[in-house]
């Protein structure tokens, strides 16, 4: 009798394993055929987007875009695929509800940001290459130097925005930099999917004026971080 079962078992397995591989194939057969949906004006605006929002917010970044694609509210690359697995969303929105709230306390906030500093832009790469995956070629590399360049951007304006705020004794003013910086991230991404030549021509204009309030910040740094000096200086020769 058990012999009997034993040798049954492949015959009952064998409709329940090619069910499963054929629901698998279908997922990502509807994977690829999503991605083949975005037009390359498409593409390219959701590659700047996550480059430039991960200079500011990688982590809701990995989530939204996971989430999003999870749900079907957005067409996934098979080179973003990743970000919608379980693992990923929960790792991303834990490291998400981290930084919400590391990002809103003075003093914090400037620390999170040089530490990130090493991974942002590296990560703005990688999920902006990953628009056109391994087989996009030349517009792979295209999109991880993009992306890169808007990450190394959004977080240097980032960094001296927060550092100069940080001067100020009060919270208000951090709570209230990173309560809009959040609201960017989410509309910088909506925009993208939703009308990316819009998105573009935006994009252009932020950036601009992110090199040069950054050049305008770390001036007003130099020169504060001088003032200081001096004053100390000054004290310590009194004392």
């Amino acid at each position: 009798m058990l012999q009997t079962l034993l040798q049954s078992l492949p015959t009952w397995l064998a409709p329940l394993g090619s069910h499963a591989a054929s629901a698998a194939g279908t997922a990502a057969a509807g994977v690829g055929q999503a991605a083949g949906r975005l037009d390359m004006a498409s593409l390219l605006a959701l590659a700047a987007a996550l480059g430039w929002a991960s200079g500011l917010r990688l982590y809701a970044v990995v989530f939204m875009v996971g989430l999003a694609g999870l749900l079907g509210w957005i067409p996934l690359p098979d080179g973003l695929a990743l970000l919608q697995h379980p693992a990923m969303l929960a790792a991303s929105g834990f490291m998400l509800f981290v930084e919400f709230f590391a990002d809103k306390i003075p003093g914090v906030d400037s620390l999170w940001d040089i530490v990130h500093s090493v991974i942002r832009i590296p990560a703005g790469a990688a999920l902006a290459a990953g628009v056109f995956g391994a087989d996009g070629g030349t517009m792979t590399a295209v999109a991880a130097l993009m992306g890169g360049t808007l990450a190394a951007t959004s977080q240097a304006a980032k960094t001296t925005t927060r550092a100069v705020i940080n001067t100020s004794p009060e919270p208000v003013s951090n709570v209230l930099a990173s309560l809009t910086e959040d609201g960017v991230v989410l509309g910088a991404l909506w925009l993208s999917t939703q009308h990316p030549l819009v998105f573009g021509v935006l994009l252009a204009i932020v950036v601009v004026l992110m090199w040069a309030m950054t050049w305008l910040l770390l001036k007003f740094l130099k020169a504060a971080f001088r003032r200081a000096s001096r004053f100390l200086s000054g004290f310590a020769k009194v004392t």
